[in-house]
């Protein structure tokens, strides 16, 4: 069987070499995505939706396009605030902002941007590549994946927690049980309702984009009151071009963790339900995992904002492949995508791949034009983004803190984001006083309801018998590697030890 149809190939390029409707969406798509995702509390979904009524007036492949293109813009869009302010524009950016802000501080905001923009545009050419060829395999295989696997995936972005503690293994642990709890509160898929203390807005549980922003941005912020500026010294301050373009290159110098993020990104993206939020996530701990010098994570290392975008773009691909290939919605940006589908009466899976393949790939060769299209209008936008770090902190705070409230309010048009947002603040401020860090608490809050959620369906299905996972193959070899991947951390830790206490025998004899 071959990968790809000639003559639907070539159908998809004379459509998009001859039709300037095409390519007319993509520029103000990709702008629209980068504002709508560098707004705090303006998720992509969010940024999608308000603009899916407006292509109902479109062609269906224009507005496919239109769409898609806001989608790869708000991707990298997230990242410039999470860099900037330590806000994740959206909820896939969390990761990005472990090292992107402390780089910013330090004065390499520009090589923070530029690396970001690098692994977004990277990432996300690669998963559509990769997706054009394989739409098919790649969807049989996803199609086989059930709550037992993705229990599999959720408890390994779980386990990087441990590289998340800080100073402190106790108090990291401590803030990620912390993190679980809150992310259970509501009512679960078992009808149990846990936490709400009769409140009807914590029925669904606590919402995690105010949350995450309070957590890290709002507590950051107030962190920030006695200084200037984001950045201290003024030759810190500079916008360069230069510096973001070396930036932008060190991806190359990367290359093994930029290949391992757009990886995970690809294959998580494609798991319905899981997404880029767990992806950055996951692929930022491997890469720490694996670093040389895990000890500078978390302090500014290029590494960490490489190992999160990668992952994070890649994850557009795969979850186009299963809204292409199954119907199925990745997250909430593909269910939107499904919804202008049946606006035109289109259904998407099995048979719109089989049937109208032409389509299918003028849609993904458009996707990688976007994500080419992307590197010059990023550069753009972060080049005048950056000047933010020029901004008295007198003026940034209390402006970045009225469009945190107000990002908040948007998403549930309620009191309970903002009430939820400033509870937050003062929680994180309180926890990053104390030395437990905060971000460990916005991983377990994420991820600790997906691991009840899955844990809960596959002993459903399993009628609490061990033996299932024996008939799980997909599983058998998620764990495997879930076990390998923190024996060899072990392993590289021992031998670490081992080093340095040679180092410190060798220093004393010498004395």
């Amino acid at each position: 069987m071959t990968m790809i149809d000639a003559v639907a190939l070539d159908t998809a390029l004379t459509l998009l070499s001859t039709s300037l409707d095409a390519w007319i969406w993509v520029i103000p798509g990709l702008l629209i995505g980068l504002v709508f995702g560098a707004l705090p509390g303006i998720s992509i979904t969010m940024a999608m939706a308000l603009f899916l009524p407006m292509t109902l007036y479109m062609e269906f492949l224009p507005a496919i396009i239109f769409l898609t293109s806001i989608f790869t813009g708000a991707g990298f869009g997230g990242s410039v605030p999470a860099v900037l302010m330590n806000i994740p524009g959206t909820s896939s950016a969390v990761a990005t902002t472990f090292d992107g802000y402390p780089m910013a501080r330090k004065g390499m905001h520009n090589e923070a941007l530029g690396a970001a923009l690098g692994a977004s545009v990277t990432g996300a050419l690669v998963s559509y590549t990769v997706l054009f060829f394989l739409i098919v395999p790649l969807s049989n295989l996803v199609i086989k994946m059930g709550p037992l696997e993705m229990l599999g995936i959720t408890v390994w972005g779980l386990l990087m927690l441990g590289s998340l503690t800080g100073v402190s293994l106790l108090r990291g642990m401590i803030a990620g049980v912390l993190g679980v709890l809150i992310g259970t509160v509501g009512m679960n898929t078992a009808g149990y309702l846990r936490g709400t203390m009769d409140i009807p807005e914590l029925l669904d549980g606590v919402s995690k984009v105010p949350a995450l922003m309070g957590l890290l941005a709002a507590s950051a912020l107030f962190s920030l009151v006695n200084s200037k500026f984001i950045i201290d010294s003024d030759a810190g301050r500079e916008l360069s071009a230069k510096r973001m373009l070396v930036g932008f290159l060190s991806i190359f110098k990367h290359k093994v963790c930029q290949i391992r993020g757009t990886l995970i990104g690809i294959f998580i993206g494609a798991t319905p339900g899981v997404g880029s939020s767990v992806s950055n996530l996951l692929s930022y701990s491997e890469a720490k995992r694996n670093s040389s010098d895990p000890d500078s994570f978390g302090k500014g290392n290029i590494e960490g904002v490489i190992a999160a975008e990668s992952a994070n773009s890649s994850s557009e691909g795969g979850s186009m492949a299963t809204m292409l290939a199954l119907g199925i919605p990745g997250g909430g940006a593909t269910a939107v995508l499904l919804a202008a589908f049946a606006m035109h009466n289109v259904v998407g899976g099995p048979n719109f791949v089989d049937k109208s393949k032409d389509v299918v790939y003028t849609i993904l060769l458009s996707n990688v034009g976007q994500c080419l299209l992307l590197f010059p209008v990023g550069f753009l936008f972060i080049y005048f983004a950056s000047s933010l770090v020029k901004v008295p902190l007198r003026f940034l705070i209390p402006a970045v803190l009225t469009a945190a409230v107000f990002g908040a309010y948007a998403l549930d048009n309620s009191s309970s984001g903002p009430i939820t947002l400033v509870f937050f603040a003062i929680f994180g401020w309180v926890l990053a006083r104390y030395k437990y860090p905060p971000a460990a608490v916005v991983v377990g809050m994420l991820l600790g309801g997906l691991v009840e959620n899955e844990a809960l369906k596959t002993m459903q299905i399993s009628d609490g018998h061990l033996g299932y996972v024996f008939e799980r193959p997909a599983a058998i070899i998620i764990f495997a590697l879930m076990m390998l991947s923190i024996a060899l951390t072990i392993r590289v830790k021992i031998k670490k030890s081992k080093e340095r206490r040679l180092l410190e025998q060798q220093g004393s004899s010498t004395a």
